[in-house]
């Protein structure tokens, strides 16, 4: 890795051994519980400076993994019962409750269609070219949101106007220009900021059946020539097994100011999702029915750096992992002092990676720069938070590098984290030591999938970057989605 600031260095391997420990895909389907609650399942998180405006932080959350976008007649819609937030730590202490975006979402079937009573929840009767007024018309069902600034105590509502969700992207019959219908779904907040909540092109790539097929990359070992390890627009020998599919998302773009006052600081922060705990009481009434009320909000899923439920946390824990407080992180450190990773790529490779008392995990992962870097959770100093040092300038996206700190590109993960960071490739070699210094690091590994691959729409580089907000690509349509597997065109051969 190429030397950079101290300051950048002190950010970034804060997050970036983070992934020695983990596994190789973002954060679907992580836990048993949240496997069977997609609308809760936080599955990506992103945060970095706006390269549009580089005044500006961007968080993104994504929930509803692995969306098949001709999975109708019901589509794919966030949910009315559970509070979507973005959680920021502004000062450095770990606890990310200086700042936070709570959004929630409002379900109506709305329309003269609806007296019809059609089995379905949009269509092209007229095509539906607007999120309101004339031509939303065959928009049956439809979702309006609001985002709520809390701070301390006090709550303010940032909304200008009423907002709506964009649907999902079902064809082009029913939605005939669906990039102009999404780009209605952009708006201003009152802070300067802007939001957009919508289904989006999945744009984390990876070879994820093989990778789950214990390690059974297509290539063995797994490692790229140099000159392949250059090219971030070709796939040398993987498959985006997750291309043509789609997942929904909360992105809010605000200025750094109206985040912190030192726009050269380090923040910290998380997403969650949480549910109301149904309490049910004894009947008062004498009827048959007991009393019931929705009680308070309970975390039911969490994400900050990618991939830390997967493998950092083992299977009995993983629940209760998305239920605590990431501040409280000190009751997981047998899971981070001992890498599950690191012993399965040995196993698998016969290498010789580092797999217990890595303690410089527990640096990485839950410390901020400024804190004791003794590798143990001492009083309130252990948190598990993506963080972003603000300090470091944002990269427009023809200069982006997959690899980010690995490739000299110090403004993508773990210094924050961008949509098309490799996380893949960034954690095998990481995993290897890359950072450690162990021969093992040198190491170029990766599954060999280098790029987004059969991104759609305008506004989009050659390895399928979006360049604009909301920063993730226009969603496949329903009709003509193309999953671009092995032995096709575009794509590599089968092995």
């Amino acid at each position: 890795m190429q030397r950079i600031t101290r300051i950048v260095v002190g950010a970034c391997f804060c997050c970036a051994t983070l992934f020695a420990a983990t596994s190789f895909a973002a954060s679907h389907r992580e836990a048993p519980l949240i496997a069977n609650d997609p609308a809760a399942d936080n599955t990506d998180f992103y945060m970095f400076r706006s390269w549009t405006d580089p005044s500006k932080v961007v968080f993104i959350l994504n929930v509803i993994p692995g969306q098949e976008p001709g999975a109708g007649p019901n589509y794919f819609n966030f949910a009315d019962d559970v509070l979507y937030r973005i959680n920021i730590d502004t000062n450095a202490d770990g606890n990310a409750e200086d700042l936070v975006y709570e959004i929630r979402f409002k379900t109506e079937l709305r329309g003269g269609l609806t007296s019809l009573q059609l089995p379905l929840s949009y269509v092209a009767l007229p095509p539906i070219t607007a999120l309101d007024g004339p031509g939303s018309d065959g928009l049956i069902l439809r979702q309006s949101y609001t985002v709520t600034q809390v701070r301390g105590h006090v709550r303010t509502n940032l909304g200008t106007q009423t907002m709506y969700a964009v649907p999902s992207n079902v064809g082009p019959l029913t939605m005939p220009s669906y990039q102009a219908l999404a780009a209605q779904g952009i708006y201003p907040l009152a802070n300067g900021g802007k939001v957009f909540a919508g289904q989006r092109d999945e744009t984390f790539y990876i070879d994820l059946g093989a990778v789950f097929d214990t390690l059974n990359l297509r290539r063995t070992p797994p490692v790229l020539t140099p000159a392949e390890d250059a090219n971030d627009a070709v796939n040398p020998f993987g498959n985006d097994l997750l291309s043509g599919f789609n997942v929904s998302t909360i992105a809010i773009e605000v200025p750094i100011s109206s985040v912190t006052a030192n726009p050269g600081g380090v923040i910290g922060a998380y997403v969650s999702t949480a549910r109301h705990k149904v309490r049910v009481f004894k009947n008062k009434d004498k009827d048959d029915k007991d009393d019931v009320d929705a009680g308070p909000w309970v975390q039911v899923s969490r994400m900050a750096n990618p991939l830390v439920n997967e493998l950092i946390i083992g299977t009995d824990s993983k629940d209760e992992w998305n239920t605590i407080d990431p501040s409280d992180e000190a009751q997981f450190l047998g899971f981070y002092l001992n890498s599950r990773a690191a012993t399965a790529i040995n196993l698998r490779f016969g290498l010789t990676i580092p797999t217990t008392n890595r303690t410089d995990l527990v640096n990485a992962l839950l410390k901020y720069p400024s804190q004791p870097q003794t590798g143990t959770c001492g009083r309130n100093d252990c948190a598990e938070l993506l963080r972003l040092n603000l300090a470091v300038p944002p990269t427009q996206p023809s200069q982006q590098r997959r690899l980010s700190v690995l490739a000299g590109d110090n403004a993508g993960w773990p210094n924050g984290r961008r949509p098309n960071d490799d996380v893949t490739d960034i954690v095998l070699r990481v995993v290897a030591g890359k950072l450690l210094g162990v021969p093992t690091g040198n190491l170029l590994l990766g599954d060999g999938v280098n790029f987004n691959i059969g991104a759609e729409g305008s506004n989009l580089t050659p390895n399928g970057i979006y360049t604009v907000f909301p920063y993730l690509p226009t969603p496949h349509d329903g009709r003509n989605r193309r999953h671009i597997d092995c032995g096709e065109p575009s794509a590599n051969p089968c092995n």
